[in-house]
């Protein structure tokens, strides 16, 4: 039944129970887990000019050591990992990606980043991606 798990992260520590659950579904299915962190380009584009671009350097340096560090749990536990670092408004291209790559559910928690970051996405990502996404959405609460 599923095959492809796609796993959103932005790095945070809450997003550990996530990926529990997803290499839980993984192991009983013998699926592969995707995991994507996308660098929510809005971060840097509102930045001034003189900032744009260490901003850009950091937001994609968090991205990948979030990512080294989700493939490195997942392959651990013996599941087959595909990671990728992608740019763009995180809810759109989790939804996008999920499609791109047939992906057969989405896990991902009910909260991320907070404070400066969670106002400058305005809103929540997890609900979004609920009502963006084709793919079946496993929220898992985080609170």
């Amino acid at each position: 039944m599923y095959e492809d798990i796609l796993l959103p992260t932005d790095g945070s520590s809450p997003t550990v129970q996530a990926l529990n659950h997803a290499l839980a579904i993984a192991d009983a299915h013998d699926a592969r887990i995707h995991v994507l962190y996308v660098q929510d380009k809005r971060r840097y584009l509102a930045a001034g000019e003189g900032t744009k671009d260490e901003i850009k350097r950091a937001v994609e340096l968090e991205g990948k050591r979030a990512l080294e560090d989700a493939q490195m749990r997942i392959e651990d536990e013996g599941v087959e990992c595909v990671s990728k670092l992608d740019e763009g408004i995180p809810d759109r291209r989790i939804a996008e990606y999920a499609e791109d790559a047939d992906i057969d559910i989405i896990v991902m928690g009910t909260h991320g980043k907070t404070g400066p970051e969670q106002i400058a996405t305005l809103g929540s990502t997890t609900e979004r991606v609920v009502k963006r996404a084709e793919t079946p959405v496993l929220v898992v609460d985080l609170s």
